[in-house]
């Protein structure tokens, strides 16, 4: 796939319209000019959502109603669609050639995964973090995942609400217990697809780890099951069938549920030591990048196709040596777009082909197309 062009209206400060590079595309700009909100931007069309808030609302320009995402996708040589993600207040509307398409159905029309500082929480953040990434790129080769997720976030807000009310007024164990049976059916049910396609995806990242990318010492993966050692794992959804009758004392004295995939991690092991707590922070930027590089190619072997990378303020997260590295891995590969602030990454890494865009109060304005305007004063 290749985003061919992008416009956008209201999102952020960010206006205008850009023709992106097949290769390598830089976004050169000083601090607060509006590099990372292009690639924000670019984010929500390919992905329906932010890498920088869960409200989106907060992402249309101060003083409008809307902001608007249109891409023109190519997908083969035969095949261009046009692609619009709109914010409306709290509402947002994704459409595939004018027609609007549910969340499900727009997915997988264009992909991107993004390395940013933010993003590292997932090597050295909470287990939400690591639990987010692997569902994301669930979703991502697999669409209908996103419903298995909301499914099971509706089950957990249900059951917690429940018992909440049966410790507030103090409901006996057995009509506790009756009462959560249905739901904790259903959360049985859905947490074992859960935990099914995480093991899975966690496997094939193993599998995709170019451990010797940057030559660092020995990096693994591991998911890390709540119930590990109360049972049969191979059998998870008797597994936590079980554990949910065992806890419903211990989970109404909580108020909320104590038992699930929820409660499960993504260990990442630097010589079988939780990266987290014992790596530095080279490494733990060594260890997204390699996580993120094997998402990006798990996806290309299930799709045929590599998603967009997306790289902010790259060499502050990174040195010269190792940026040097990394694009020649994604050269002939992914479409990458990267910000910087920094004229001496453009007159190191730009000269090979790269499309230079040049970013001031919003707008981005292409290196040959400011040459031209500039030789025609």
């Amino acid at each position: 796939m290749l985003l061919t062009e992008l416009e956008v209206r209201d999102f952020r400060n960010v206006r205008g319209k850009i023709a992106c590079g097949v290769g390598l595309n830089i976004l050169l700009g000083e601090n607060g000019q509006g590099k990372t909100n292009w690639l924000e931007a670019i984010y929500f069309l390919a992905t329906t959502h932010s890498f920088r808030t869960s409200r989106l609302s907060e992402a249309i320009r101060f003083g409008e109603t809307t902001a608007i995402v249109t891409g023109q996708v190519r997908q083969s040589e035969e095949i261009t669609r046009e692609l619009r993600a709109i914010v409306e207040g709290n509402a947002k509307a994704f459409l595939v050639n004018g027609k609007r398409e549910a969340v499900q159905r727009y997915l997988g029309q264009l992909h991107a995964v993004v390395f940013n500082a933010d993003e590292l929480e997932i090597v050295r953040g909470t287990p939400e973090n690591r639990r987010r990434f692997l569902d994301e790129s669930i979703t991502a080769i697999h669409p209908p995942y996103i419903q298995t997720v909301s499914d099971y976030n509706r089950v957990i807000k249900q059951k917690n609400s429940l018992l909440q009310t049966a410790r507030d007024r103090e409901y006996s164990l057995e009509k506790t217990a009756e009462l959560l049976e249905p739901w904790n059916e259903q959360l049985s049910s859905i947490a074992a697809k859960i935990h099914r396609s995480r093991v899975r995806f966690v496997e094939r990242l193993n599998e995709a780890l170019d451990k010797d990318l940057f030559g660092d010492r020995h990096i693994t993966i591991r998911y890390a099951s709540s119930l590990e050692e109360k049972g049969d794992l191979n059998d998870y959804a008797s597994l936590i069938a079980e554990r949910l009758k065992l806890r419903v004392q211990a989970e109404v004295a909580a108020g909320y549920s104590l038992i699930g995939t929820h409660r499960d991690d993504l260990e990442i092991l630097l010589d079988g030591r939780e990266i987290r707590k014992f790596g530095s922070s080279g490494q733990q930027r060594s260890a997204l990048l390699m996580l993120q590089l094997a998402n990006i190619e798990i996806y290309f072997a299930q799709r045929g196709e590599y998603p967009l990378f997306l790289l902010d303020d790259i060499d502050a997260e990174l040195d010269y040596r190792r940026i040097g590295q990394l694009l020649e891995y994604l050269s002939g590969k992914t479409q990458t777009f990267i910000t910087t602030s920094k004229e001496s990454f453009v007159e190191k890494f730009g000269g090979n082909g790269g499309q230079i865009f040049r970013v001031s109060n919003g707008t981005a304005l292409s290196e040959s197309l400011q040459r031209t305007s500039e030789s025609l004063r």
